[in-house]
């Protein structure tokens, strides 16, 4: 079973997409905060990371840069969500894979997410 981790500060999101996404068969762990990122990455072992741009103390396009310079993490799928697209997209994307602007279709969501865990598992099938 694929595992996404989501941070969202936002209670109703977090709680509307865990929902959603279990519904579609995806085991679920969702966070207010990601104060340390890779602890949380190595706690949880998610097949994906999908991060709110706007969170409290530092955005999730500095995190998923992070991520994304990391040896360690840069093969790790992240989606950016945010309710500020515009804002998001002229800033860059932070080298995530995917962006998603809120409010959002879950049927689309659920689509993206399928790809991304998908290529990322034939990836690491085909590693040496």
């Amino acid at each position: 079973m694929k595992h996404v981790l989501i941070v969202d500060n936002d209670p109703d999101v977090l709680d509307i997409m865990q929902e959603a996404l279990t519904y579609e068969g995806l085991h679920v762990t969702g966070m207010a905060e990601a104060n340390d990122i890779f602890q949380l990455i190595d706690l949880y072992q998610p097949d994906l990371l999908m991060i709110d741009y706007l969170l409290d103390g530092i955005n999730g396009g500095e995190i998923c840069h992070q991520l994304k310079v990391n040896p360690k993490t840069q093969h790790l799928p992240v989606i950016i969500m945010s309710a500020y697209p515009r804002v998001m997209l002229s800033l860059g994307t932070y080298d995530s894979d995917d962006f998603i602007a809120k409010p959002f279709d879950l049927n689309d969501m659920v689509s993206r997410i399928k790809k991304l865990t998908n290529k990322r598992r034939n990836r690491s099938s085909h590693a040496v």
